[in-house]
């Protein structure tokens, strides 16, 4: 079977972009991730394919089309060619995920040589603020919401933290609150330790120039803060933004024919996996334990082969969860292995370097891809002051969507240095 990889991935900053449009914000990815594949507009012709996540332009009125909506300038400036075929896809948080292992399966498949993958999003509102709620609310059950219902009202009973829903909160936040009270309850989990992998990531996001949040936090201001949903603080939940992010994929064949420079950067797609969610019990292992044990066997690597991961902090609990989904520490230790330090930049396994998605931001439709950049950055050693030393494989966790307490969906990536 043929290799695929990375040539090149772009991201824009993430924030408030109220005066971009998701063309310009498209735009803008697309042209960097070109950028740093060494290849100018004229090149772009390579491209074969192309996969467009999102999740809110429906709310804009645009149901349908939204990547050709959003190509169509770009092909008319000749920034794009045209005739590409462009898949819409939709994913939840996963999105971007998704438009990922399209493009990877178009190369693995022999269907194309090199393909784009993009994710673009915008949770900012000005004129119409409750768009938001409208975009978070397609991520779960609207056509049998009792059932959600009844279960979490049930799961509450478990946990000792009753399911309780009123104006200005999040069905969302409020079910990863339950779920790290479970946990507490369980494990002996400790909101402090919650609130160190949020300081952790806070300081790495300060080291990043495309997070959103760029300011370091202490334990203590991260407890401080302003409760969500108890024992999440504002400080350990994603905040809402704007952003894009891409990547272009190409065959090995292709690869030979890149510049020496060009083929020295390229990353190596060893898998990517996906796995879909159910209404589990609290006690039973998550889609993404599935998603990582397919990626492992698939791989041929261990747990411990894994230099640094990105994963899916929507919540500061979720990488304690996530940490013991991919077999990253035992069961009921992932807060313990936060509070030690081992997660930090310089500890025996980096998590989250790039702040997560409580300090980078989580603008969904972009997320997996703005994961993938990353690695992609630590792995060519280009990531600066955030640098994992000697980084050769990296994974990257991204779920989306809820059913119960499991995402959706999980993409499960898993990237090499491929020199």
């Amino acid at each position: 079977m043929s290799d695929v990889y990375v040539i090149g991935t772009g991201c824009t900053p993430f924030g408030k972009h109220a005066d971009r449009s998701f063309s310009d914000l498209a735009q803008w990815a697309y042209l960097d991730a070109l950028s740093d594949a060494g290849l100018a507009v004229s090149d772009a012709a390579l491209i074969e394919q192309a996969w467009f996540g999102n999740c809110g332009m429906g709310q804009w009125g645009q149901g349908g089309i939204r990547g050709q909506v959003c190509f169509t300038p770009m092909v008319e400036s000749g920034l794009f060619p045209e005739r590409v075929p462009m898949v819409n896809v939709e994913g939840g948080c996963a999105t971007a995920s998704f438009a990922f292992q399209g493009a990877w399966k178009d190369i693995l498949s022999g269907q194309c040589q090199v393909s784009l993958a993009i994710g673009v999003e915008k949770l900012t509102s000005p004129d119409r603020p409750e768009r938001v709620a409208e975009i978070f609310a397609t991520g779960i059950d609207q056509l049998q919401p009792e059932r959600w219902h009844d279960y979490y009202a049930r799961a509450g009973q478990q946990a000792g933290k009753p399911f309780e829903t009123a104006p200005g909160r999040t069905v969302f936040m409020d079910t990863y609150a339950m779920q790290a009270a479970w946990h507490m309850k369980a494990h002996g989990t400790t909101q402090r330790q919650i609130a160190a992998g949020a300081a952790k990531n806070h300081y790495h996001g300060s080291l990043n120039p495309k997070a959103q949040y760029r300011f370091e936090m202490t334990i203590e201001q991260v407890l401080a803060d302003r409760e969500i949903s108890w024992p999440l603080t504002r400080a350990m939940c994603s905040p809402l933004g704007d952003g894009a992010a891409a990547a272009i994929l190409c065959s090995e064949a292709a690869l030979a024919h890149f510049p020496p420079a060009a083929r020295a950067r390229a990353v190596r797609v060893r898998t990517c996996e996906l796995s879909g969610g159910k209404y589990r019990a609290l006690d039973e292992p998550g889609l993404s334990r599935i998603a990582a044990d397919k990626a492992y066997a698939r791989t041929g690597l261990k747990p411990q082969d894994i230099d640094l991961v990105e994963l899916h902090d929507a919540t500061s609990f979720c990488e304690i969860y996530q940490l013991e989904m991919l077999r990253l520490c035992p069961d009921g230790q992932g807060g313990r292995m936060v509070e030690s330090g081992q997660t930090t930049l310089g500890g025996a396994l980096p998590v989250n370097v790039s702040g997560g998605l409580v300090s980078k931001g989580h603008p969904v439709g972009a997320t997996g891809l703005s994961m993938v950049h990353e690695v992609c950055l630590q792995l060519r050693g280009e990531a600066g002051p955030r640098q994992v030393k000697d980084a050769r494989i990296g994974l990257v966790e991204n779920g989306g969507g809820v059913i119960g307490f499991d995402e959706a969906a999980c993409v499960v990536t898993i990237l090499e240095k491929a020199q």
